[in-house]
């Protein structure tokens, strides 16, 4: 169960972010639309959500999930892998420590982004990525296992983020796509699979008794109800032209 939420609102300089999506600018008016919609709903959920304010010299700084790693104990701020984003760290550590009295770093040379880290239970997954690198996903295994958790190292071939392809629902049900379908680490798994086409709809958040996923992906979005799972469904367009997905916009513990 989660109980906090933190998101932060995208400011004017966020149509100039970093992008591999080639789907074009974002409508700056619209993220905010979305955005408040995406609010709304983890407050549906039952959580806090914390709102912090835009952050217009770091255009990708709305999605908050890549600047630390949290579990119910303590947390970890994270390395980001591109120097564009890494002063986001600066802001995102006095918030954490309002509510954390026991903080890790992931240090240079090693680069960590939190959109790469799954936790399933108390294992983790850490994904080698463009942004993630072998030497900050080993930092971030060391801390998990002092803190007596499992982590294991995934090598990534094609998605962005390691959570861009696979999201963890609970009760041993993960929903995979791609190179993750049949994927020997994630073999033991319950698995809903996403069709090629609706890929997108991998990342996906579980946010107590809902599942939020986005709009447009009916196949997946039966999938998953027909797992039992309640579905929100919200619009992402502004935020996929960014390489964004659901997880990405908000840090929940």
């Amino acid at each position: 169960m989660f109980t906090k939420t933190i998101v932060k609102t995208p400011g004017e300089s966020y149509i100039h972010g970093l992008t591999t999506a080639n789907l074009g600018t974002p409508i700056y008016e619209k993220a905010l639309q979305q955005h408040q919609a995406y609010r709304e709903a983890l407050k549906t959920c039952g959580v806090e959500v914390i709102v912090l304010p835009p952050s217009p010299e770091f255009p990708d700084s709305t999605f908050v999930e890549d600047t630390a790693v949290l579990t119910s104990e303590f947390a970890v701020i994270s390395n980001p892998g591109a120097p564009s984003r890494n002063g986001e760290i600066r802001e995102m550590e006095p918030v954490l420590k309002n509510h954390y009295e026991k903080i890790y770093h992931i240090t240079a040379p090693g680069t960590l982004d939190g959109g790469d880290v799954l936790q399933v239970d108390r294992h983790f997954y850490i994904g080698l990525s463009d942004r993630t690198n072998l030497e900050g996903a080993e930092q971030l295994q060391k801390i998990l296992q002092s803190e007596n958790y499992q982590a294991t190292i995934v090598p990534l071939e094609k998605f962005f983020h390691l959570k861009t392809g696979i999201s963890y629902l609970g009760n041993r049900v993960i929903v995979v796509a791609g190179e993750f379908v049949e994927h020997p680490d994630f073999r033991e798994y319950t698995k809903i699979v996403v069709p090629p086409e609706e890929e997108y709809a991998a990342n996906c958040i579980r946010v107590n008794d809902y599942v939020i996923i986005p709009a447009g992906y009916p196949q997946t979005k039966q999938k998953i109800n027909e797992a039992g799972y309640q579905t929100i469904e919200l619009e992402m367009s502004e935020f996929r032209k960014l390489d964004g997905g659901l997880s990405c916009l908000s840090l929940r513990f």
